[in-house]
Order: C-alpha cells, then structure tokens, then sequence
C-alpha cells in the first residue's frame, strides 16, 4: 500500500533527499510538498553569481514544474504551513491546504539574524537568503547609489561583490577585526580584506553597528563610535538561525534546532528532519555537503534501510566571489597541542597554512592558490601521519615522494575515496566508476549522473583532470565536431594549425591539413576564410567567392529571390537629407517594401538583383555604406537619445554609439555582432539583451557582453565599470578581438564566452591591463587592411559625433 509522505520546505535538501528516495523506493509514497516560497526548487548556493549578473534564476533551477510532474508528486507553491497537528497527522497552510501524512519531513530550512538596532525596520533594510531578497536587491541596485552590507561572511562579502558589480558603491561593517574569521586565520583575513578593496569595495573592521538612520526609508548606518556612513540599502547579512518554530510548536524535541538522531528521525518517529532546521550530533550546519549527506540518510531512513547514518565531517570553506580564491577546512586556532607550516609569497598574493597535531593534519587554510585543498582535506579526513613528508608537506601533493610536477599525477595519486566535489560529497572512485559503466564523455555528462562540480563549480578543474585521466586521448574538453565532410578536423584545431604552420591561403589550408575535397565546400569555405583574414589581416587577401551570397552583394536575400538593402545610419542618427536620398532611390528602383529596422535603420526590400549595382551607387553618393545587415560581423551600434535630450540621461550616449559603430564597422567577426549603448539604467536602447553593451551610469561605463534576444534568450553579464569613453571604447574592442581570435566560426559571443568561461574574459580584457591593449592594437592593425565595400565608399562623419581618436592612436579608421 502506498504511503503518503509531505515535506515542509522545497530547499536543496529535501529536493536531493526525494532524489535519492524515487531512485532507491521509487513507488513507495504519494508525496505533497509545501514551499513557502511561490516557485520551483532552485541552487541557493548559486544566488550569488544571480546578484553579480553571472547568472539567471532560470540557470539555477534544479527541478522544473515538469520534474515534480513527472514524478507524479504535488507542489504547493507559496503554500506556508501553519499547522502540524501529530495526533490526526495532518498539516494545515496559511491558506488552508490540508493533507495528511504517514511520514513527515520538516526541512524549512533558517532565518537570518537580524541585528536588534533602531531602524531595522526601515524600507531599504534586506536579509540575504532567498530568491526574493536577491531580486529586491536587484530592484535597489538599479539606483547606482550606495550600500552597506553588515556582515564580512560568506554571505555578507558574496552580497558586497555582487551589488558592487550591479554598479554600487558598497561599504561592508563587520565587528571582528578581520574577515571571515570563523573561516580564515588573520593572515588570510588581511589578504582577503586586500582582495575586496582591491574590487572597489570599502570595508571597515571593528564597526559596531548602533542604528540604521532614517525618517521614512534608510539613510545610512550609524555606528557606536559616532561615525555615519550614508546608504539606501543596508543589508544584514550576520548570521542565520535554524527555523525551528514549527517544530517547536508541535511539541518535537528543539535546542538549537529540530533535534534528531543520526538517522534524521526527531523525537516523533514518524517525522523526520534536515537540512539548516535540523541538529543532528548536537550541531547544526549551513553549508551544502552535510545537508546533502543528511539528504541521503534521510532518503534511506524512508525507504526502510537502517545502513545510512550521518557522520560528522569537516566541511571545507569555499568564497564564490569571482576571481578570489580561498579554501578553509578544520581546527585552525593557535594552541600549544599543536605546530603549524605556514608559505607566504606576497608577490603572488598566496598564503598556505596547514596546522598538525601528533604529526596528522587538523587544519588547513589556503589563499590565492587552493588546487592543493582537497588533498590536505583528505589528509585530515584520514588522520594520515605525515611525518615523512612534514618537510615538502606545504608544497602540495604533487612534490610528495618524488612524484611529478604534473598535475595529473597528483591527481591519480589520490584515493578512490578522496573527495572531489565537497558540495556533493562525491568522490573520485564515484566519478571514475561512473565515467566508465556509463561510457561518459563530456562534462556536462558527468554532472548530470554524479552531481560533481554541479553546484558551486569550484571543483570543474579536478573532475576534468579525472575525466582525462580515465579517457586518455579520447576527452578533449575542447573537442568539437568536424567543421564539415571535409575534413576530420574541428574549428579549434584547423584555427591552431593555420597560426602553427603560418597558412595563409584556402588551398595551403587544404592541402597541408589534407583535406578530403579538392576545393571545400559551402560549410568550410567561409569558416577557413575568415579565419586566414583574422589571423593574416595584411598578407591574405579576403576571397569574396568564399564568402555567402548576402556578402558578396551587401544585400539580403529574400524568400522570392528579391533582395534588401539597409544603408548604414550612425547610431540610429540620419538627417533630411539621408531621408531624401533614400526617398528618390525608392522611387527610382520602384521598391516595393520600406520598413524600419529594430536596429534604427531603414531597410529597402524587393530589389532585383540585376539593380544592386546601381541601387548602392545612388546611395554612395548620398554618403551611405552598407549597414552590413547580412553581416558575420558588426551590424548595428543601437543608441537612446542620452544626455543630449533625454531628462534622464547620464551620458552621451549616441555619441558614444556612433564613435564605436564608426571605429569597428566593416571589421568581420565569427558570427554577426549587435551592440547597444544606453544613457541610463533605464536601459531604453536594450543593451542587457545585446552581443555587447554598454549602460551609461553617473560614475562612468558599465560594459555588458554575452546577451542573445533570438533563438535563444539570454540577459548581458556585467564585464566591469569603466570611467571615461575612451576606456569603454578600449575594453569592447579588446573583447571584440579577444572573440575574433577565440571563437569558432558561426559561434555567438554568448556561446563562446560560456564556452571559456567569464571569468577568463574578465580576466583578460578587463584586469590585465597589458593584454587588452594588446588585443586593441591587433584589431587597429586589421581593420588598416579591411576591404571598402566595391560599390560606396567610406563617410566621413562631419557632425560633433565625428570619430574622436583616443590620444595614443596613429590608427583612425578610413571613414575620418
């Protein structure tokens, strides 16, 4: 007879518990779940990278509305329950949903602490928990103006990192003096007080919070030493609470949380607990690994197995703010029980300490280089005695008992049961046994049958290294499909060998990467072209017959064999006189169709072929050039109004807009290219949905990338804030280069970058200095070589939005 099972709270762990469960009793419960919530179970882990921009809600969900039913089970959203009556066992919402159970499980999770100042109350105070607080972050953010967040956590520096990347000026208060000092000792709290402020944020030590100011919404933040600091969003973020009233007032055992055996049962034994709510050994945990082992426990406890029990483990620290890395495990406080081991290198920003007690590891903190963490987690886990290697111990595994340098073989050393994905609890004989039954071959494989690295991503790097361990030649993370029938070769190959054996013509190409046609084909052609004229702008000469028909005429063709043109118009800006000329030509060709473009141009559809000549002639002398609408390569610059007109404008933006479109117009790119510019957050020319984008703010430039508004729907990310015009127009050609030269033909800037990750191209566009005007001088360097259009030639701009050169250019392109 089937049981009736209703879960309170839908958080990851009760969703990994129902996992494990319909994988081990697949047909043993009718089960019903209440979510306080109004929406799906999601990676509250991953909220964070949601606030930075990194990603969407809908990238963070792990069970669709389809999972729940397809596993034929009943979600109450929004459904807050109110009531556990024990003795009819029932449970009762806030909205007066009642369903009875056979076995409960309580998982709703904690509360976040608030400080019991004056002002807690005020409009523009947050908690930082849940979906919901991030979105009204989200919705404060839009202001640009100032933060506070009280709490140098985990969650209060992750919240800090992300408003500072929605573009506020952030100040984090935190009462100890230094950060995260649960965590990190007080040498890796300095480093990572230096890391924060080295992004923009300010952060104050020793701050004693003694009121939130205000009248009517928040003001600032007041603390006991007499110092204000202004805001309009204050966060807390200082600690949670197990959420464990309900419980309380059904009568189960409480003290700090719901109290349970190492079976998860409470005091009831037909009601179950885990997650934060839950106490299990005496303590309660809020990181994600011991929640998904009290997740697999319960699973077990449900099915009837007595065999799972939960066991206590140190759970390593991890900080999921971009491009900071630190990892924290074990006992680090100073005693006389114990040595430490400690490598300082400041130039490099790394700090490693691992404390020992009668010669076995208790404690390990890792700052600026952590690929070694896992390995001294490991080490502690087993209580290994480390005497014979106590003088390299510090260099990491791969200097241990002569073994190679080679990362791999650190790696291969490590035992099956080393944990590899710490979010998870996943190991490396899991991963390896599971890559092998399963014939697994990508990563993406690989997460979606054992979890790792599908979580915080911390660990991608170490299950790739097993996936090339267990595969051999056969994974290449990289690998992709053959460009065509052509050849055997993928995009990243045949781009590797043309720059490695300097190829510089289609047929060198071929015959020297033996291909299997004598001339290629219609899929190949245009790919090997491009990527001779990206990587030889001034000694190969671009092959027209290799390019597709719409750019070999600068026309679109239509669905009668008719074709488009749409004259290049700067930033959306034309005049009378553009107006006219389009007008006569009209007339003159007898255009059957003019339509406005979502890219604030006019496009002219129903030309015969057998007109274009003379149709792009008229034009010319007008001053127009090809709005290259067909293009695999910059299309349009769109642009609002911006501080010229508009009452809200921040900054010029469709001078800025035209100053870009004028400097990188006619420069080919893997896939067509669309940028945006918008005076304010008001965002009214769509830059959040665009290739690249720009948001025009009172501080400066926020620089956007990686959006898609076609087939695929896809929000901007945030590359970084830059001061001047000059900067922005820097970074976004350095990214467009960084593109041209990375990316496979035909592939989306939002493809590629999810390719090699953001991280990376933040990396080197926006913090390496050197490097991006390394990739701004190759793009100068090309488009001295870019073809003029056979037809027209270039404009010059006569108007204030003329190009503006930046002062240490010898380069302006040929439209000055």
């Amino acid at each position: 007879m089937t049981e009736r099972l209703v879960i309170i709270g839908n958080g990851m762990a009760p969703g990994r518990m129902l996992e494990h469960l319909l994988e081990i009793a697949p047909n043993r419960y009718q089960i019903s779940i209440f979510n306080a919530e109004p929406r799906v179970n999601y990676d509250r882990i991953m909220l964070s990278p949601v606030l930075s921009g990194e990603k969407s809600y809908e990238e963070i969900v792990i069970h669709g509305d389809g999972w729940y039913v397809a596993n034929g089970i009943t979600l109450y959203k929004g459904h807050k329950v109110v009531e556990i009556d024990r003795e009819a066992k029932t449970v009762t919402s806030e909205h007066g949903a009642v369903e009875p159970y056979d076995k409960l499980v309580i998982a709703t999770g904690s509360v976040p602490f608030i400080i019991p100042v004056p002002g807690k109350d005020l409009p523009g105070v947050l908690s930082y928990r849940d979906l919901d607080d991030v979105n009204a972050m989200l919705i404060a953010a839009q202001s640009r103006q100032k933060a506070i967040v009280i709490g140098g956590g985990l969650l209060g520096l992750e919240a800090a990192a992300g408003l500072k990347e929605r573009g506020m000026d952030v100040t984090v208060l935190h009462v100890m003096p230094t950060l995260m000092e649960r965590q990190l000792d007080p040498a890796a709290g300095y480093l990572l007080q230096k890391a924060i402020e080295a992004r923009g944020i300010k952060v104050v030590t020793r701050a004693n919070t003694k009121r939130i100011v205000g009248e009517t919404r928040v003001e600032g933040v007041e603390l006991d030493d007499g110092t204000f600091i202004p805001a309009t969003l204050v966060v807390m973020a200082v600690g949670i609470r197990p959420n464990a009233g309900l419980a309380q007032q059904a009568g189960l055992a409480v003290n700090r949380g719901i109290v349970t055996d190492d079976q998860m049962r409470t005091s009831d034994p037909d009601i179950l607990s885990l997650g934060e709510c839950a106490e299990v050994g005496g303590r309660v945990y809020g990181l994600v690994a011991p929640l998904y082992q009290m997740a697999k426990v319960a699973a077990a406890t449900l099915a009837g197995s007595d065999g799972e029990q939960f066991v206590h483990v140190e759970t390593p620290t991890k900080l999921k703010v971009t491009g900071i890395d630190l990892y924290s495990v074990g006992d680090f406080a100073d005693g006389d029980d114990r040595e430490e081991i400690v490598l300082r290198d400041a130039s490099a920003g790394v700090y490693k300490r691992v404390i020992l007690k009668e010669d076995r590891v208790i404690g390990t903190v890792l700052f600026g280089e952590t690929a070694d963490g896992p390995w001294f987690a490991d080490l502690q886990k087993k209580q290994t005695d480390i005497s014979e290697m106590r003088d390299t111990l510090i260099f990491g595994q791969s200097f241990q008992g002569g073994a190679s340098a080679d990362p791999l073989a650190a790696v291969a050393a490590l035992a099956d049961d080393a944990e590899i994905c710490g979010c998870n609890g996943v190991c490396k004989g899991k991963i390896v046994s599971t890559i092998t039954s399963k014939g697994l071959t990508s990563l993406d494989d690989v997460r979606a049958h054992t979890k790792a690295s599908a979580s915080c991503g911390t660990c991608t790097g170490l299950v790739e290294k097993l996936m090339t361990l267990t595969l051999g030649d056969s994974y290449n993370p990289a690998a992709v499909q053959p460009i065509c029938g052509c050849t055997d070769l993928g995009h990243d190959d045949v781009r590797r060998l043309i720059k490695a054996k300097r190829l510089k013509t289609i047929p060198a190409v071929m015959q020297e990467l033996e291909w299997k046609t004598s001339c290629g084909c219609a899929k190949c052609r245009p790919a090997l072209n491009y990527y001779l004229v990206c990587d030889w702008p001034d000694e190969y000469a671009d092959d027209y017959q290799s390019r597709f028909i719409n750019e070999r005429v600068h026309a679109n063709i239509q669905k009668d064999g008719t074709y488009s043109v749409v004259p290049r118009m700067w930033g959306g800006m034309t005049s009378s006189q553009e107006l006219r000329a389009i007008a006569d030509v009209v007339d003159k060709f007898q255009i059957p169709a003019v339509k406005v473009t979502g890219g604030q141009r006019i496009d002219m559809l129903g030309i015969r072929k057998e007109d274009l000549p003379a149709v792009w002639a008229d034009l010319g002398k007008a001053g127009f050039v090809s709005g290259q609408a067909y293009a695999k390569g910059l299309r349009t610059v769109k642009t609002c109004v911006g501080s010229d007109w508009c009452r809200f404008g921040t900054q010029d933006s469709t001078g800025l807009g035209i100053r870009i479109e004028k400097f990188m117009w006619g420069s080919w790119t893997p896939a067509k290219l669309k940028l945006a510019v918008s005076g304010c957050p008001r965002n009214c020319a769509e830059a959040t949905c665009k290739d690249i984008g720009v948001i025009c703010v009172d501080s400066g430039f926020e620089i956007h990338f990686a959006g898609a508004a076609g087939l695929d729907i896809k929000g901007t990310d945030v590359l970084g804030l830059v001061k001047t015009e000059d900067e922005a127009l820097e970074v976004i050609v350095a990214l467009t280069q960084m593109y041209r030269e990375q990316a496979r033909y035909l592939e989306r800037i939002y493809k590629w970058a999810k390719r090699i990750g953001h991280d990376e191209i933040r990396r080197q566009v926006l913090d390496d200095v050197e490097r991006r005007k390394a990739y701004f001088d190759r793009f100068v360097f090309s488009q001295k070589f870019a073809q003029v259009d056979p037809w027209s030639e270039r404009v010059s701009g006569k108007d204030k939005h003329e190009f503006r050169p930046m002062a240490n250019l010898s380069f302006q392109p040929a439209a000055e």
